[in-house]
Formats: C-alpha cells, structure tokens, sequence
C-alpha cells in the first residue's frame, strides 16, 4: 500500500504538517521522538503539531535527524528554543557543517523561496536557519528504548555523508530519509535517485537497507510504503539508481565531457520536458550539480 506522508500513519507514528515536508512524531510507552526537523518556516506548525500529537509539545524528548540538507534540519534550532531539554542527535560530520557561515547562507537561500508556507508564522517569529548543538553523537549499532518500541540507528551514506536511517523493529518500520530516494510524479509512480556524495556509497547503503527487510517505509518525503509495497521500493530504487547512473553517463558522453552543458541538457530533459518533479528547481538543480560532477569525477579517475 502507499499513502502519503501525513496524518496518522500507524497507532505509534503522525506526519505533519504535510505531505511533502514531513516530520514524523513517534510515541513510544516511555518517551516520545520526532525524526527530521522539515523546513524552517514550518517551525511554529510542527510546534503546534507536537501539541496536537503529544498533546504538549514540551513531552517530545529526541529530534532524530536523517541528514544535513535545509529541507530536513530547517526547524532544529527553533524547536530546541522552544523546548530546551529537547535532546537533538545526528551524525557527527553534520556538527562540522553548522560550522560553516557559507553553508547556512546557502540553506537560508534555499529555504527563501518556500515564501507560500510563510502563512504559517502567524506571529511573524524570525526563523532564520541557525546552527545548533548536537546533543547526540549517532552512529551505526545506536539503539534507543522508547517504551515499547526501540530505534536502531544505522548509518547510510551516499546521499549525503552524514545520512542516517532509523528502523523500529517492533513495527518494523524504516525512516531513510532518503538513502534510497524518493518517489516523484502525480501519483507517486517514479523513483528519484538522491545520491549527492558517493554514488558507491548509496549503492551500499541501499542494499544494506534491502537486508533490513522493512514491512514500512516512511520516506523523506512525499510516500509511505507498507506490506509488498516497501519491499518493492527497494529493490526498484535499487534498479534505478543503475540506469539513472547510465543517463548521466550518457549525457556526459553528448556533451564531450563538459560538465556543465551536461546540467543544463539534462535539467532540460528531466525537470523542464519529461516533468512531474515537484522539488523546487534550484534544490533540483543543486543536487543535479552534485550528482553530475561526481559521476564526472569518477570517470577521470578510471
């Protein structure tokens, strides 16, 4: 089966605020988690939706964290403010990235032209994009008792080098953020490929999470997956990372090896013509640049 990514998603797991831009509220007997802090100007809605799950948000104990890009860090800072104990764990190399003025330049940047969810921020609050602290170093073979529930923590790089997914083995259930992509189109139909950092990597990582064996899967963004539904998406997302290597290698072959006419040929083909990508264009053609430059990359060192 596969619904999207909001509202009750099982008797332990909420999505909010909306389909796209999901944090998911996990309750366990003892204490509660939420996995991905969104965008930054969906701040005040998740605030407002820990409420409306929890039924006070002050009763959230972790923010989880599946990778360093705006879309899924935006409002970390904003909910640590707001509820101080709040316990915020990622990867370790993410910590070295809020280091960096350049790199939450280009996040606010990015994050700038999200100007529809703007209604959100009743109050007009500054949510600026901010570092913040990682309270928890996670790495592979963490596990963390909720109550019931327990959530190992394994290590997926490929996406991005501080990509993380989180497995509930009670319910079976999978967070990759996207580790293994994400499905795109009207109806949810085709996969988007997402390795940035390491294409081997993310071959990996999608395997391992193949071993998994998840009978749930809720993605990054847009889908969730259940029963034969998430056993498939893998092994799809798997078949086409494959070709979707091929396709860059391809236009990298029509363009005589120039990287960036390949970026702008193949952003033609995929986003302008083909279509049904709804990420914004620049996010699209940021992760587009990435993913052409390492596969070009990779060519010269062959």
């Amino acid at each position: 089966m596969q619904q999207q990514a909001k509202g009750q998603i099982s008797d332990q797991i909420t999505a909010v605020p909306n389909s796209w831009y999901p944090v998911f509220i996990v309750r366990g007997a003892q204490k509660s988690m939420m996995i991905d802090a969104g965008v930054n100007l969906l701040g005040p809605r998740y605030l407002e939706s820990l409420g409306e799950a929890l039924g006070n948000p002050g009763l959230l104990d972790y923010l989880f964290l599946t990778h360093s890009h705006y879309d899924h860090i935006g409002a970390a800072a904003y909910l640590k403010r707001r509820i101080p104990h709040l316990l915020i764990g990622a990867h370790e190399k993410l910590g070295d990235l809020l280091c960096k003025p350049s790199v939450l330049d280009m996040m606010n940047r990015l994050s700038d032209n999200h100007v529809q969810l703007l209604k959100y921020n009743k109050a007009a609050e500054d949510l600026t994009l901010e570092g913040f602290e990682i309270d928890i170093k996670l790495k592979q073979g963490d596990v963390f008792d909720l109550g019931g529930l327990t959530c190992e923590v394994y290590e997926t790089p490929g996406h991005t080098r501080d990509s993380l997914s989180f497995y509930l083995p009670e319910i079976k259930t999978l967070f990759p953020g996207e580790a293994c992509g994400v499905l795109q189109g009207e109806t949810g139909s085709e996969v988007q490929v997402e390795f940035l950092s390491s294409y081997a990597d993310y071959i990996r990582s999608l395997k391992s999470l193949i071993d998994v064996k998840p009978e749930r899967i809720c993605l990054g963004h847009g889908w969730v997956l259940t029963g034969p539904d998430a056993t498939d998406y893998l092994r799809r997302s798997l078949a086409e990372t494959f070709r979707y290597h091929a396709v860059i290698e391809d236009h990298l072959d029509a363009a005589g090896g120039d990287v960036e006419k390949a970026i702008r040929n193949m952003a033609h083909d995929e986003y302008d013509i083909k279509g049904g990508i709804y990420q914004d264009r620049a996010a699209y053609l940021t992760n587009l640049n990435a993913q052409i430059k390492h596969i070009a990359g990779l060519r010269e060192r062959r």
